[in-house]
Protein backbone atom coordinates (compact mmCIF):
# COMPACT_ATOMS: atom_id res chain seq x y z
CA UNK A 1 0.00 0.00 0.00
CA UNK A 2 1.51 3.26 -0.82
CA UNK A 3 1.55 6.08 1.21
CA UNK A 4 1.45 8.64 -1.78
CA UNK A 5 -1.61 11.16 -1.26
CA UNK A 6 -3.54 12.01 -4.11
CA UNK A 7 -1.85 15.91 -4.66
CA UNK A 8 1.61 13.13 -4.68
CA UNK A 9 0.46 11.57 -7.28
CA UNK A 10 -0.45 14.35 -9.23
CA UNK A 11 2.42 16.43 -8.19
CA UNK A 12 4.41 13.36 -10.45
CA UNK A 13 2.18 12.66 -13.20
CA UNK A 14 2.61 16.63 -13.65
CA UNK A 15 6.65 16.54 -13.52
CA UNK A 16 6.36 13.56 -15.78
CA UNK A 17 4.27 15.19 -17.98
CA UNK A 18 6.48 17.88 -18.46
CA UNK A 19 9.36 15.83 -19.11
CA UNK A 20 7.85 13.91 -21.72
CA UNK A 21 8.50 10.48 -19.84
CA UNK A 22 5.85 8.69 -21.30
CA UNK A 23 7.11 5.26 -19.45
CA UNK A 24 7.15 7.32 -16.07
CA UNK A 25 3.20 9.30 -16.60
CA UNK A 26 1.88 5.24 -17.85
CA UNK A 27 3.22 3.56 -14.37
CA UNK A 28 1.47 5.59 -12.54
CA UNK A 29 -2.14 4.20 -13.81
CA UNK A 30 -3.31 0.72 -12.26
CA UNK A 31 -2.96 -1.91 -14.51
CA UNK A 32 -6.50 -2.02 -15.30
CA UNK A 33 -6.86 2.10 -15.67
CA UNK A 34 -10.06 3.57 -17.62
CA UNK A 35 -8.86 7.14 -18.69
CA UNK A 36 -12.29 8.46 -19.72
CA UNK A 37 -13.54 11.75 -21.66
CA UNK A 38 -17.26 12.86 -21.62
CA UNK A 39 -17.19 15.57 -24.08
CA UNK A 40 -14.88 13.59 -26.65
CA UNK A 41 -11.57 12.84 -26.27
CA UNK A 42 -8.53 15.44 -28.54
CA UNK A 43 -8.65 14.72 -32.19
CA UNK A 44 -7.43 11.24 -33.32
CA UNK A 45 -8.63 9.48 -29.19
CA UNK A 46 -11.27 7.33 -28.38
CA UNK A 47 -13.42 8.41 -25.78
CA UNK A 48 -12.36 5.89 -23.42
CA UNK A 49 -8.99 4.56 -22.95
CA UNK A 50 -8.88 0.96 -21.04
CA UNK A 51 -5.73 -0.35 -19.82
CA UNK A 52 -2.26 0.83 -18.87
CA UNK A 53 -1.01 0.32 -21.91
CA UNK A 54 -3.75 1.79 -24.42
CA UNK A 55 -2.97 4.93 -21.87
CA UNK A 56 0.67 4.48 -22.47
CA UNK A 57 0.14 3.74 -26.47
CA UNK A 58 -2.04 7.32 -26.22
CA UNK A 59 0.43 8.89 -24.70
CA UNK A 60 3.42 8.30 -26.77
CA UNK A 61 1.39 9.76 -29.56
CA UNK A 62 0.72 12.66 -27.81
CA UNK A 63 4.62 13.07 -27.18
CA UNK A 64 5.41 12.36 -30.56
CA UNK A 65 2.90 15.02 -31.81
CA UNK A 66 4.31 18.57 -32.18
CA UNK A 67 2.49 19.61 -28.91
CA UNK A 68 5.00 20.72 -26.97
CA UNK A 69 3.61 21.30 -22.98
CA UNK A 70 5.46 24.27 -21.49
CA UNK A 71 3.16 23.96 -18.31
CA UNK A 72 0.89 21.59 -16.69
CA UNK A 73 -0.39 22.65 -13.03
CA UNK A 74 -2.73 21.38 -10.83
CA UNK A 75 -4.71 24.69 -9.86
CA UNK A 76 -7.26 23.51 -7.62
CA UNK A 77 -7.57 19.80 -5.66
CA UNK A 78 -11.03 19.27 -4.15
CA UNK A 79 -11.17 15.85 -1.76
CA UNK A 80 -15.02 14.58 -1.65
CA UNK A 81 -16.22 12.02 0.95
CA UNK A 82 -14.63 9.02 -0.74
CA UNK A 83 -11.42 9.56 0.20
CA UNK A 84 -9.88 7.67 -3.11
CA UNK A 85 -11.81 10.65 -5.31
CA UNK A 86 -10.59 13.96 -6.13
CA UNK A 87 -11.85 16.30 -8.74
CA UNK A 88 -8.58 18.78 -10.00
CA UNK A 89 -8.66 21.74 -11.31
CA UNK A 90 -6.18 22.02 -14.14
CA UNK A 91 -4.64 24.31 -16.66
CA UNK A 92 -1.65 23.67 -19.10
CA UNK A 93 0.19 25.79 -21.84
CA UNK A 94 1.22 24.33 -24.91
CA UNK A 95 2.62 25.44 -28.53
CA UNK A 96 2.23 23.61 -31.69
CA UNK A 97 6.33 23.59 -32.64
CA UNK A 98 5.53 23.06 -36.38
CA UNK A 99 3.48 26.44 -36.13
CA UNK A 100 4.68 28.26 -33.19
CA UNK A 101 0.84 28.54 -31.97
CA UNK A 102 -0.02 28.38 -27.95
CA UNK A 103 -2.20 27.78 -26.37
CA UNK A 104 -3.66 27.68 -22.64
CA UNK A 105 -6.29 25.42 -21.97
CA UNK A 106 -8.33 24.50 -18.11
CA UNK A 107 -9.90 21.25 -17.82
CA UNK A 108 -11.59 19.69 -14.74
CA UNK A 109 -10.45 15.85 -13.97
CA UNK A 110 -12.56 13.49 -11.39
CA UNK A 111 -9.96 11.25 -10.33
CA UNK A 112 -10.21 7.49 -8.29
CA UNK A 113 -6.45 7.29 -7.16
CA UNK A 114 -5.80 3.84 -4.79
CA UNK A 115 -2.94 2.84 -3.25
CA UNK A 116 -0.62 5.50 -4.96
CA UNK A 117 -1.90 4.68 -8.65
CA UNK A 118 -4.61 6.14 -10.98
CA UNK A 119 -7.18 4.02 -11.37
CA UNK A 120 -9.95 6.23 -13.08
CA UNK A 121 -9.89 9.43 -14.40
CA UNK A 122 -12.81 11.29 -16.21
CA UNK A 123 -11.71 14.22 -18.30
CA UNK A 124 -13.86 17.07 -19.04
CA UNK A 125 -12.02 19.47 -20.90
CA UNK A 126 -12.84 20.59 -24.64
CA UNK A 127 -11.96 18.62 -27.21
CA UNK A 128 -11.99 22.42 -29.47
CA UNK A 129 -9.00 23.60 -28.27
CA UNK A 130 -6.89 20.80 -29.71
CA UNK A 131 -9.00 21.35 -33.11
CA UNK A 132 -8.29 25.32 -32.90
CA UNK A 133 -4.68 24.50 -33.09
CA UNK A 134 -4.81 22.03 -36.14
CA UNK A 135 -7.14 24.43 -37.74
CA UNK A 136 -8.91 28.21 -37.66
CA UNK A 137 -9.53 29.19 -34.35
CA UNK A 138 -13.23 29.84 -33.06
CA UNK A 139 -14.85 33.11 -33.89
CA UNK A 140 -14.59 35.28 -30.78
CA UNK A 141 -11.46 33.30 -29.44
Amino acid sequence: MSSATPADVLARRSQLTLNGDVDGLADLFAPDAVWEWPFAGPAGTPARLAGREAIRQHSRRVIASPLRVDEYEVTELYQTQDPEVVIAELRGKATVTTTGRSLTATAIQVLRIRDGQIVLVRDFSDPRVGEDLLGEPRPGS
